[in-house]
């Protein structure tokens, strides 16, 4: 490759079942170049989220990635040039540039970013991931101390931020997770008060011990089996948090709907609310107050950083089989500036 080239990762068919890395092409293209009110700008890292496999199939909050097309992701770069006058070489800034080395972006489709900490923070708990969870929680789930949450995926990017969140408001914390190394963990990095091991108990079995008083608020970021053993152990007015599913997204066959619903749902009073984190006020305080909890130790970040963009798709299939702790990123390249 040379200076006036880039490359990029396509999606060259859809996945039938089980995303592989096979379902993607790495491939050399003309360097872009910025037009008029646009920037060009250097990839530095790619979040890798469960999200980017549920755009594979159908139009969800945004437009379906379709085999023939770069593979679509939120990112971090450097801005190389600048036809906008908000925006100088050196910028950092994040958008959905996809995967790649350098794109050419509306300066309107790119916010600049005040970098605070490691780098690597603006996308896990200064960036998407940490207000997902600081949103969700704080604003849906609302725990109060001494009250009991569970959340799914604990050991992912939101579920474990999640978890820590509802942690510094007293509560008794219970995730959910698929190992027992991620487990222990859980406890013993993240300060959890227990973690369960879905593939070595029921969940509504092992919540007869880890959460004995019943669940409050539960975060769930999974759905299927697991939402359904939760939900029988929820208490009257408890809140449910839908953040995700990431039991449906890698399969062509999604299970059927949990039990229960929805006559625990109106017997027990419960509130059940899903949520998109850009539908929230006060971006900023959310990454001032989370910024905080990093700097005191509050909160553990914890960064599953794989090397190099021509592994982004195995990344990500990886992701999805849950060998990631924490937030997941691809490092592309460093800052010049």
């Amino acid at each position: 490759m040379t200076a006036t080239e880039s490359r990029q990762i396509t999606l060259t068919e859809s996945p039938a079942g089980k995303l592989l890395a096979s379902n993607f092409g790495l491939g050399i293209v003309d360097m872009p170049t910025a037009g008029e009110g646009e920037l060009l700008i250097r990839v530095l890292y790619i979040s890798i989220d469960a999200a980017n496999r549920a755009w594979m199939q159908g139009r969800t909050y945004r437009d379906q990635v379709l085999p023939g097309t770069k593979m679509a992701g939120g990112a971090l770069g450097e801005v190389v040039a600048s036809n906008d006058p908000g925006f100088g070489p050196g910028d950092i800034v994040e958008a959905d540039m996809g995967w790649c080395d350098y794109v050419a972006l509306p300066a309107k489709q790119v916010q600049k970013r005040k970098q605070r900490g490691p780098l690597t923070h603006l996308l896990s708990i200064l960036g998407i991931t940490g207000k997902t969870a600081y949103f969700g929680m704080l604003h849906i789930g609302k725990p109060q101390a001494g009250e009991t949450v569970v959340v799914s995926a604990a050991a992912g990017a939101v579920g474990s931020v999640a978890g820590q969140l509802a942690k510094t408001r007293g509560a008794r914390v219970v995730g959910i997770a698929g190992s027992d190394k991620k487990c222990k963990w859980l406890t013993d990095e993240l300060g959890f008060d227990a973690a369960i091991n879905y593939n070595n108990e029921p969940v509504m079995k092992a919540l007869k011990r880890d959460a004995p008083d019943g669940v409050d608020v539960f975060f769930d970021n999974v759905g299927g089996d697991i939402f359904e053993g939760v939900l029988f152990r929820m208490n009257t007015h408890g809140r449910i948090v839908c953040c995700g599913a990431v039991s449906q997204y890698d399969t062509d066959t999604p299970t059927h709907g949990p039990r229960g619903v929805p006559g625990l749902i109106v017997t027990k009073r419960l509130k059940v609310e899903g949520f998109i984190v850009m539908d929230f006020d006060g971006q900023a305080e959310a990454e001032a107050e989370l910024a905080g909890f990093a700097a005191q130790g509050s909160i553990k970040v914890a960064e599953d950083i794989v090397e190099g963009l021509e592994n982004a798709p195995q990344a990500l299939v990886g992701l999805l089989s849950g060998e990631n702790y924490g937030k997941r990123l691809v490092h592309v390249a460093d800052p010049q500036g």
